[in-house]
């Protein structure tokens, strides 16, 4: 129901003009944009990754690149064992909000400690990651992957986390969305009990989201485990940070909300009523009446008549408007769009964002409730429009975000939030497809009169909704002995007449009547015609696949938009290990302890220099945990050493959230670096190295690598 009518012609050019125009910036945006900043990143330690210092520092201080908070455990220092030596409690180093640091014992050994930090970055996604440094000399070390596991969510407490934020979304989308199908499309749908179930469910959904959100928060963020979600002191630090404060507001909105839905059903939901009385009052003057000037003053009654509700709605529409965007504001107040570039206009952009995707996602909600409930064709015209144009803005801010996030054409393949946003486009086409058979449908619908117009609901006696349920044994017994002689079941209706008017037992009459309302109801529900069943077949299509658009958003919102970290994730997943040299047969490890490795990774910076494409080889040795010594060289095409402006190396272990672990690289000659890399852990490690070989053309490879 998105498509607007009349696509060809002046109009049609007049669209596909405004859709030009915006690929046309789409393209000339991400051609010309730098990396977006989203997501706090580790900036600088001291002491420096892996620094050798000659006695033990009093503390540890790290520096990001934007304000980060910070819990009680949030940066630990562990001893060659594996035991902590901090003291615990880190803080902001000098009240500067993009620092932490934690104090160390004294009398520290020799040998290579471990630094596992976790913090909640400005936009309110939990960041972490380790380094190391030595105290004398390196060594090995037996850091225990337990040690480090808070490093990452508690399985259930993410998968419950996520499935909050996605329904949250949901429910946002719902009770924003019906609400406004109401009051702009459907005026007389508020006295509808499935409408009204509608929003309610809408509303409660956000409640109970909003709530599992903010107990789950500190879980999530701590890597605790479930039971954890009822600590009220790990609330009250979520409620110090941002994104509780945005869920606090959330909550004060929603009792809010309520008292305007009690609003919304309580005035629009009396208007067929006072419909009725008026065309009682009509009626006693005739319909045949000719006379000119009684017809305009009956047409002035009707316009007086209606002007409650019509400044019922207006007042309404505005606060439900105002509602609406606040709400926004508590998910884009504390997301990607708080931070990095141009948040002055990330902002009113995200919320506009949010708010035309309730009214298209939520409206289809209530469509297929209106449809169900027998809608008229100008109803779902009325929305047709409405949400053509919540699709302009969608398509509009959408172009923004993406630019924003992004940053690059090659980051919409290379990163997870890029493959992310594609998965999301791809639904979201889809859903314009399925739009464009429901704009068919209602076409359809009509050109023909008699099947456009809005089914009324059955009408049931006053008389019969009165007796409904206290005098229905009392009517079955009147039934079976009435001077009909009817057994009950209503199996002589006909010979009571058409309306039981025949029986002299007025609840025999309000049984019958009621019989009659539930097989014209019936009727109604499951005797669509096939042109209205076609059209609800395509909306309720369109709604499936919302479903899945919500979901990606959910899954987009949490996924860091930095190009690097979306790389180096990639290559964990689609990386190829390199061969160790194992004996015949043997189902050994990749890399066996004193064993040398040998990776190869051809590189090609899409530059014109020499030194532009070759290969990058990176030697290992023992190739186990601990201190390992490393040596990169680089080759050109013709196997010839070069040199480059810039050369970075780093281990990242993505299963423990470990790294990325630079090694300081120092030259020995043309193409030849040699460093030392502290590998505290076993596991799959992803080889990272920079090469730029101009100011502009640069290129990051990724392989994989087992240890242990």
């Amino acid at each position: 129901m998105l498509i607007a009518p009349g696509l060809t012609g002046p109009r049609g050019r007049r669209i596909a003009g405004v859709i030009g125009v915006l690929g046309a910036v789409l393209a000339l945006l991400l051609g010309g944009a730098g990396p977006a900043a989203a997501h706090a990143t580790l900036q600088s330690t001291d002491p420096g990754q892996n620094a050798v210092l000659p006695t033990a520092p009093p503390s540890v201080t790290l520096t990001f690149s934007e304000a980060v908070s910070l819990s009680s455990d949030s940066v630990r220092v562990l001893d060659p064992s594996g035991k902590a030596v901090d003291a615990g409690n880190p803080a902001h180093a000098d009240g500067k909000d993009n620092t932490a640091r934690v104090g160390l014992g004294t009398g520290l050994a020799n040998g290579t400690y471990t630094v596992a930090w976790r913090a909640v970055s400005d936009d309110s996604h939990p960041i972490g990651g380790a380094f190391t440094f030595s105290i004398g000399a390196p060594s090995a070390t037996t850091v225990s992957t337990t040690a480090l596991q808070s490093a990452e969510a508690d399985g259930l407490v993410a998968a419950l986390y996520g499935t909050g934020r996605a329904v949250a979304y949901g429910a946002f989308a719902l009770l924003a969305g019906a609400a406004a199908f109401v009051l702009l499309c459907w005026p007389a749908g508020a006295a509808r009990r499935p409408v009204q179930r509608l929003l309610m469910g809408g509303w409660v959904a956000l409640l109970v989201s909003t709530v599992a959100v903010l107990m789950l928060r500190g879980p999530y963020e701590r890597g605790s485990g479930i039971g954890k979600a009822f600590d009220l002191s790990l609330v009250r630090a979520t409620l110090d940070e941002r994104i509780g404060t945005a869920l606090a507001a959330r909550l004060l909105l929603l009792a809010a909300s309520g008292v305007f839905l009690s609003l919304l059903v309580g005035q629009l939901g009396q208007q067929p009523a006072a419909r009725a009385g008026g065309g009682a009052r009509a009626d006693g003057a005739g319909p045949t009446d000719g006379d000119a000037e009684e017809a305009e003053l009956r047409e002035l009654e009707r316009r007086a008549a209606e002007r409650p509700q019509r400044e019922a709605r207006l007042g309404l529409g505005v606060a439900g408007l105002v509602l609406a965007v606040a709400l926004s504001a508590t998910w884009v107040g504390a997301d990607h769009a708080s931070v990095g570039i141009q948040v002055w206009l990330a902002l009113p952009l995200g919320m506009l964002h949010l708010v035309a995707m309730a009214l298209w996602l939520g409206g289809l909600a209530a469509m297929l409730v209106g449809l169900r409930e027998g809608i008229g064709a100008d109803v779902a015209e009325r929305f047709s429009k409405i949400a053509f144009g919540a699709v302009l803005v969608l398509a509009g801010t959408g172009l923004y975000q993406s630019w924003r996030g992004l940053g690059s054409w090659g980051a919409l393949t290379g990163t997870d939030y890029g493959r992310l946003l594609l998965v999301k486009t791809g639904c979201v086409i889809a859903m314009l497809g399925a739009a464009w058979m429901s704009r068919s449908w209602l076409a359809r619908l009509r050109a023909t009169p008699e099947e456009a117009a809005e089914v009324a609901p059955a009408a049931v006696a006053v008389a019969a909704g009165g007796s409904a349920g206290a005098d229905r044994t009392k009517s079955a017994q009147s039934g079976k002995n009435g001077k009909n002689g009817t057994d009950g079941d209503g199996a002589e209706d006909d010979e009571a007449g058409p309306d039981g008017a025949d029986s002299d037992d007025p609840v025999r009459r309000a049984q019958l009547a009621r019989q009659r309302a539930a097989r014209e109801n019936a009727d109604r529900a499951r005797g669509l015609t096939p042109t209205r069943a076609g059209l609800r077949r395509s909306v309720l299509v369109e709604a499936a696949v919302a479903v899945a658009v919500l979901v990606a958003t959910t899954l987009l919102t949490n996924a860091p938009p930095g190009r690097v970290a979306g790389e180096v994730k990639a290559g964990a997943a689609n990386g190829t290990a390199p061969a160790a040299g194992t004996t015949g047969g043997a189902s050994a490890p990749q890399t066996a302890p004193g064993r040398t490795v040998e990776l190869a990774l051809p590189y090609d910076t899409k530059g014109r220099t020499p030194n532009a494409k070759g290969t990058a080889t990176v030697t290992l040795d023992p190739a186990a945990t601990g201190s390992n010594e490393v040596h990169l060289k680089l080759d050109g095409t013709d196997g010839q050493p070069v040199e480059v402006p810039e050369v970075q190396l780093a281990f990242t272990l993505p299963d423990r959230d470990l790294g990325p672990l630079t090694v300081p690289l120092t030259g020995e000659g043309t193409g030849r670096w040699t460093g030392t890399a502290q590998l505290p852990l076993a596991g799959n490690w992803v080889v990272s190295v920079v090469i730029r070989s101009s100011d502009i053309d640069q290129t990051t490879e990724i392989k994989q690598l087992k240890i242990g």
